[in-house]
């Protein structure tokens, strides 16, 4: 395919995740534009050659479904010639070149060897009607690539209310928003190419499937992921791949990165503190419930 533009999604809370990946994306010599959904009102600073990019019918039906920020993302359906990426993604190669062989939807991740969180039990379905290796056909929704428009705006709406599609992309993705692109996806029959697999067979992509020599994995320039994604991996404890973001930052910003990541520690500390005080209330409720049955 021949890319035209890289997309992405960011707010005021991801600048310095996104600061990292357009530095590195201008680092392998992609100089195309840089379109940034915005995933909530709490816009920043753009560097040059990028700029914000908003559907006003996306942002809109969003909003009146009540379905999670991540799925203003699927505006990109509408458009073609890109590769999408969210903004814990660091480039380690110019997707320009990486893609220009490759057509139809191109995704570079391993889910296929646990698609549980691709899916929901009425998708799964779906994809189980379409194939017998549908896992091959799933993916993150951080990051991807394609050379065609899947949808228009109305083609989109009604599609995620049709009975079988409805669940997925109106109700749990209320929660999370990669099983509805997944069902989305494959329901439009582009022919879907997973860059882990055979005949490519490059590396993870995942942050989380590497330890400290990380590098020995790539044992050549074919086989090496041409980005690194971070989902799900927490920033608090010292990885070794991390050092691939934090090249990216001035020492002012390292700083202002290092204390972000303790107070996102902090908070999940904070929750995780308040469950166990709630659950231990609750013990004791049903404990004392219990004897006055006995009684």
């Amino acid at each position: 395919m021949r890319l035209e533009k890289i997309i992405t999604l960011a707010s005021e809370g991801v600048r310095l995740r996104f600061i990292a990946m357009e530095r590195s994306l201008r680092a392998v010599g992609c100089d195309l534009p840089l379109w940034v959904i915005p995933y909530d009102d709490n816009r920043f600073e753009l560097p040059q050659g990028a700029h914000w990019w908003e559907l006003p019918e996306v942002t809109g039906w969003v909003n009146a479904r009540r379905i999670h920020p991540m799925m203003r993302k699927c505006q990109c359906f509408l458009t073609s010639a890109y590769q999408y990426v969210d903004s814990d993604i660091v480039f380690l190669r110019n997707p320009e070149k990486v893609l220009q062989d490759v057509d139809g939807f191109v995704t570079c991740c391993c889910h296929w060897h646990d698609p549980s969180e691709t899916i929901t039990p009425e998708s799964r379905a779906f994809l189980g009607e379409q194939s017998t290796t549908w896992q091959k056909e799933v993916f993150n929704a951080g990051q991807w690539a394609c050379d065609r428009q899947l949808f228009d705006f109305e083609q989109l709406e009604r599609r995620t209310e049709e009975p079988r599609f409805r669940s997925a992309c109106l109700e749990f993705s209320r929660i999370s928003d990669q099983p509805a692109l997944n069902l989305l996806v494959n329901s439009t029959g582009v022919p879907i190419r997973n860059l882990t697999l055979p005949p490519f067979r490059l590396q993870s992509a995942w942050a989380g499937d590497y330890g400290e020599d990380y590098r020995s994995y790539w044992k050549s320039e074919q086989e090496t992921p041409y980005l690194i994604h971070w989902a799900g991996v927490l920033m608090d404890k010292p990885r070794a791949i991390n050092e691939l973001i934090y090249q990216y930052f001035s020492p002012t910003e390292r700083l202002e990165w290092d204390a972000y990541v303790q107070s996102v520690v902090g908070r999940i500390g904070r929750q995780q503190r308040s469950l166990r005080t709630r659950l231990r209330k609750l013990r004791r409720a049903t404990a004392a419930f219990l004897r006055e049955l006995s009684n």
